[in-house]
C-alpha cells in the first residue's frame, strides 16, 4: 500500500526546490536521483556507492616498481629540528 503527500515547490536562491514530508523518512543531505516521464516525476536513492575500480590499474606503468618495507621504529629522525631530544620528550 503506497501513501500519498502533497508537497510544496519553493524558490531557494535561483533554483526550485520540493519541500518533502518527514514522514518519507530521507536523511538531510541524502543524494537522490530524480526521472521525468511524460510530465509525471519520480525520485528514489541514488546509489552512492561510489568505489573506483582499481584491478585494471595493474599494468599501466610497469616502470613504476614496488617501494620496499622500511622499518619505521629504528628510522633515524633529526628531533633536534622540531626542538625536541633524541627521547622525543
Amino acid at each position: 500500500m503506497s501513501a500519498e503527500y502533497k508537497a510544496k515547490v519553493f524558490k531557494s536562491g535561483n533554483s526550485l526546490a520540493l519541500r518533502l514530508p518527514k514522514a518519507l523518512g530521507l536523511k538531510e543531505g541524502a543524494e537522490m536521483t530524480l526521472r521525468e516521464e511524460q510530465g509525471k516525476y519520480s525520485f528514489e536513492p541514488a546509489h552512492s556507492e561510489r568505489k573506483i575500480d582499481v584491478s585494471k590499474f595493474a599494468g599501466k606503468a610497469p616502470w613504476l616498481e614496488p617501494l620496499p618495507r622500511e622499518n619505521f621504529e629504528d628510522s633515524p629522525r633529526d628531533w633536534h629540528l622540531l626542538g625536541r631530544d633524541a627521547s622525543g620528550a
